[in-house]
């Protein structure tokens, strides 16, 4: 193993110590030396997941620096491209010397990292991915369920893909068509898992009753979707689903509204979740849908300061002057772990006291209750996921322009108060 710092464990009078960002340090020792590596799509396509890092990390430091705790946190840009999110997750371990992984948003990110961490027996903590192409994606050969293993250092926590595919079609239900679905989804970790015949979204919309119009995986950044359009048209497709990252969709739906093609629903997971990609779009946004993974008014605390979710929101909009988005929750949920796991675990220089840790967790935390229990998983990935609730919402114009995401469906958590119900685009 790499050499490490010596960790004091946590002396009885230490207390908690609060800083003056607001964030409740751990009860650890001054004069630690703590490393946490986080690694996210900070530039290019996938850059929007990474807008609120800057908020909650600078928040994360400021409170170590107050409480005179010597925290580290080492941020590398994976830059939206999986061989980079490899190399700097290496660099992390070999010359940052971490001991801890963080990895947030989309498997393009969080599956070299964790790949990467696990190779190098380091513990990884990871987000901001559905679970099926986390840790299915990272198996030897996906297609053999009878092969997969369990991972020894990495644990990741998100909702899967049964409960987007719950979510949206509770959503559509609510609408008048004629279930004739098209589907768009990319040759990427997240469409081939959105769009596999076993563990995606055809078997289920079969059960269903939809008729499903794919067109066949493309490349993201496409600049052309004529012949998704067509197809779609041919099929007399009334609803719109898939994964694609934010500028592919902003293409697809203008091309779509040029080439007279409006279905009455669309829900689309990943490019709509942030208000300024909805925004580009003008008034043609109104009465799109998605997952809601993370909201204002989702009725859950920080671990960390108390706060309620809304007032973690308005604290990122009185910070940065822009909207809330969802990565924010999930982003300093990560951090809620960390802290909370390096408690914990004593000696943060012990790979395997850090692993324990985390497998031991039962934190309630700004997105929800968080524990590595097996809880409403398949036995195979019991071990390694925690999932979080969803529900889905539709963006809404508002009198003086932007948008609101109003909740549509709280069927799978109804925990999370609805705000409306779904109309069809017009």
């Amino acid at each position: 193993m790499i050499s490490r710092r010596k960790f004091l464990k946590t002396t009885a009078a230490a207390g908690a110590i609060v800083g003056t960002s607001g964030f409740v340090m751990p009860a650890i020792a001054q004069g630690t030396k703590i490393k946490l590596g986080y690694v996210s799509p900070q530039t290019g396509p996938l850059a929007a997941f990474a807008e609120a890092d800057n908020f909650i990390i600078d928040g994360f430091k400021v409170a170590a620096k107050a409480a005179g705790l010597d925290v580290e946190v080492i941020v590398k840009d994976s830059q939206s491209n999986p061989n980079r999110a490899a190399d700097v997750a290496r660099e992390l371990i070999v010359n940052d010397e971490i001991n801890l992984m963080l990895v947030a948003s989309t498997p393009e990110t969080t599956n070299p990292v964790t790949t990467t961490c696990e190779a190098e027996d380091i513990p990884c903590v990871s987000t901001v991915a559905p679970w099926q192409p986390w840790f299915i994606g990272q198996q030897a050969n996906p297609g053999d369920p009878a092969s997969w293993k369990p991972f020894n250092s990495a644990f990741h926590f998100f909702w899967g893909l049964e409960d987007v595919i719950a979510v949206f079609t509770n959503m559509w239900a609510q609408v008048e068509t004629n279930k004739a679905v098209g589907g768009l989804f990319p040759n990427d970790g997240d469409g081939n898992a959105w769009g596999d015949p076993n563990v995606g979204f055809p078997p289920v919309l079969q059960q269903q009753g939809y008729t499903l119009t794919d067109p066949g995986r493309y490349q993201n950044l496409t600049d052309d979707f004529s012949a998704q359009i067509n197809a779609f048209k041919q099929a007399k497709t009334e609803i719109i689903t898939g994964v694609m990252i934010p500028p592919d969709f902003t293409t697809f739906w203008n091309q779509a509204k040029q080439q007279g093609f409006t279905p009455k629903v669309a829900s689309i997971g990943k490019a709509i979740l942030f208000p300024q990609a909805v925004e580009a779009l003008g008034a043609s946004g109104n009465n799109l849908s998605s997952e809601v993974w993370w909201s204002p008014s989702h009725p859950f605390k920080s671990s960390l300061t108390g706060a309620s979710s809304a007032e973690l929101a308005a604290g990122f909009t009185e910070a940065t002057k822009r909207p809330w988005t969802q990565p924010i929750g999930f982003v300093h949920a990560l951090f809620e772990v960390a802290a909370d796991v390096m408690k914990r675990a004593g000696d943060p220089t012990d790979a395997q006291a850090v692993v324990e840790a985390i497998a031991a967790t039962n934190l309630a935390t700004i997105v929800g209750p968080l524990a590595w229990n097996g809880a409403n998983l398949p036995p195979f990935a019991a071990k390694n996921v925690a999932k979080t609730p969803l529900v889905g919402g539709q963006w809404r114009l508002k009198d003086g322009g932007g948008y609101d995401l109003v909740i549509t469906d709280n069927k799978t958590a109804q925990e999370i108060p609805v705000g409306g119900k779904m109309e069809p685009i017009a």
